[in-house]
């Protein structure tokens, strides 16, 4: 079987490091924050280029975080792409404030900039523009817009880890992000793990308290009614030594999907993810677009290649925001999308005998 992902063979590149690292933090007993904590943290805040960084329970806990500080809840509105993992929009609804969902561009899967501004009344706070598949959002026209309408871009960079976007790297644009270390991520960990990265000092104060039960500098005085999100030290450990290989383990993305692109771009009942010009896309995830789906998805199971559909709905149309009443025509690019894309397996250790059978088989479908 062609899996879709395969992370023991990415603990198998890096064996030695990892147990190693997993080794010290047992050693020492150094379980909970501490100094592999904080050497993660300043080592990812130096890769992403912002000034602090802090670690969280994961990638929803992240935005959670990051809504708080900014005083961000009841009676309030964000923006949220109508496609991605609910996580974007939960994270709204989870601090008292409403979601209101926009269209997304059909060529790049981000949010639609012709789209969202319409959206804007005078109860939106924030836009969360999402770094769909590790394709970097079309930023400079987002925060122009901002700017206008006086909104704090939080980044969502929960698939985007080492995507620039001209030259710099997501997550330094908006007034803070959010990343996610899932273990299937670009950098993963070996379980649930996020951070926030910042550079703004304020906000990473109150976002480190809100994280640590209110307490900011000195134990059991809670300044604020906080949350318990903390990154721990085996998992901090573990990300330390991934992030040294990062670049490279994009970069094998890359020449995955260029071999994908180069051999699926002649074919007419496919598309491929476009080129953009000043975006360097990690590609955590390679979805093309095809009008037959269905048929493509029994012969991959024939053949044991796994696949699958990120997303099988856009959000405005699952259950738990049924509430809002929309219609298909509300979104019509994300309703679109979400009957013809689907995700074919990508990873840094795939190798081109498997890229090569996963184009054959797609390939019958002309």
């Amino acid at each position: 079987m062609i899996p879709f992902t395969d992370l023991y063979a990415q603990y198998e590149s890096i064996k030695d490091e990892i147990d190693s690292a997993i080794k010290e933090c047992i050693t020492d007993s150094n379980f909970i924050k501490g100094k592999a904590v904080a050497d993660f943290e300043s080592a990812f805040a130096k890769y992403i280029g912002a000034d602090h960084c802090i670690g969280c329970g994961n990638g929803t806990d992240a935005l959670e975080i990051i809504l708080k500080s900014l005083n961000i809840g009841r009676g309030d509105e964000v923006i949220v792409p109508a496609l991605t993992w609910i996580a974007s929009a939960e994270a709204v609804n989870n601090v008292g404030a409403e979601p209101v969902f926009a269209d997304i561009n059909p060529k790049n899967f981000t949010i639609d900039i012709n789209r969202f501004e319409e959206k804007i009344t005078k109860r939106t706070r924030a836009i969360i523009p999402v770094h769909l598949y590790g394709c970097p959002a079309d930023m400079n026209e987002i925060l122009a817009i901002a700017r206008q309408h006086k909104l704090f871009v939080i980044e969502d960079c929960a698939q985007a880890h080492g995507a620039e976007y001209y030259g710099r790297k997501v997550g330094t644009f908006g007034v803070a992000a959010a990343f996610s270390f899932f273990p299937s991520k670009n950098l993963g960990a070996f379980g649930d793990a996020g951070a926030i990265v910042t550079n703004n000092a304020e906000l990473a104060n109150s976002a480190r308290q809100i994280a640590n039960h209110g307490q900011l500098n000195n134990k059991h005085r809670h300044l604020v009614v906080g949350r318990n999100s903390r990154l721990d030290s085996l998992q901090a450990s573990i990300l330390s030594v991934k992030l040294k290989f990062l670049d490279e383990w994009n970069s094998k993305r890359r020449n995955t999907a260029s071999s994908y692109i180069a051999r699926l771009k002649v074919s007419a009942g496919l598309q491929v993810p476009l080129s953009e010009d000043n975006k360097k896309h990690v590609f955590h995830l390679f979805v093309i677009r095809c009008k037959n789906r269905n048929a493509m998805i029994e012969l991959l199971n024939e053949k044991n290649i796994a696949w699958g559909i990120h997303y099988p709905k856009a959000i405005p149309f699952l259950d738990a925001y049924a509430y809002k009443q929309h219609k298909t025509f509300d979104f019509k690019f994300a309703g679109i999308l979400t009957e013809e894309i689907l995700s074919i397996p990508i990873y840094p250790e795939i190798s081109e005998e498997h890229v090569n059978a996963i184009c054959d088989q797609l390939l019958k479908y002309q």
